[in-house]
């Protein structure tokens, strides 16, 4: 029970930084205030919560380490970044488009993909709790909620299975009965299924184009000329004429609608 307070702990952190800072930007400053403040005390404490204090920091600094994990795992991101390498790999391309490209177009595309969960997320949880209308216990299971819906809703009932039973958990009855330690690593098994399916519909067509030229060449005897140098035009002149990224992307976003 402990472990999965403190799970969800760090996942609802998590959560509470990924939407304010999708909403951090739409935030007006005040006018009375346009600069924020920050204190910074150094020196002993003579209060008795000292040490209290210095284990919160601890925590506190590792969940904002750990964040970029849960946030991976618990979004969009891990199949859009797959298919995206899955594109510059049946290609062959090498390194083209760069790690940095394929990242910040995965990013964005998570970003456009999971605004109504993180809206929500806002709305029902991160500003009733800056307002002080509602506490941290309860402002994490709000949060909570809405994630669970969108990780169920794109989770295979297979992978779901596996780790309810392997915990022994009782059958939930609901979505929010559902504990965050067997969703998550159900969602990431699922999305990682989905992400290479899609990446093998795209393999087939550049596949065939290396068979063709691999087969023309032997027959015209030049077994010293690699397929690969007159194969990677051709690949790319059906991959720009088929509008290839807009297939790839409309594909991706029709996946979660």
């Amino acid at each position: 029970m402990k472990r999965n307070k403190f799970a969800l702990l760090l996942v609802i952190v998590s959560i509470f930084l990924f939407a304010f800072a999708m909403t951090a930007s739409a935030a007006e400053p005040d006018p009375n205030n346009p600069i924020p403040g920050l204190n910074v005390n150094i020196g002993t404490s003579t209060a008795t919560g000292g040490s209290a204090n210095t284990v919160t920091l601890l925590l506190l600094l590792t969940v904002l380490s750990l964040a970029p994990s849960f946030l991976i795992l618990m979004t969009s991101f891990t199949r859009i970044v797959i298919v995206l390498g899955f594109v510059r790999t049946s290609l062959g391309t090498q390194q083209m488009p760069p790690n940095q490209v394929l990242i910040g177009l995965a990013l964005f595309l998570t970003f456009f993909i999971m605004s109504p969960t993180l809206g929500e997320v806002n709305k029902v949880a991160l500003q009733p709790y800056l307002k002080g209308e509602i506490n941290q216990t309860v402002a994490f299971e709000k949060a909570a909620l809405p994630m669970k819906e969108f990780m169920f809703k794109h989770t295979r009932q297979k992978d779901l299975k596996l780790f309810l039973d392997y915990t022994k958990a009782k059958a939930p009855t609901g979505v929010a009965d559902i504990p965050i330690t067997s969703l998550v690593p159900a969602y990431a098994i699922s999305e990682l299924k989905s992400a290479f399916q899609m990446g093998f519909m795209i393999f087939i067509p550049f596949l065939v184009i290396d068979m063709v030229v691999s087969s023309t060449l032997m027959a015209m005897g030049m077994m010293m000329l690699p397929p690969v140098m007159i194969a990677l035009p051709f690949k790319i002149l059906l991959f720009i004429l088929v509008d290839g990224w807009y297939l790839v992307v409309r594909s991706l976003l029709l996946s979660y609608s």
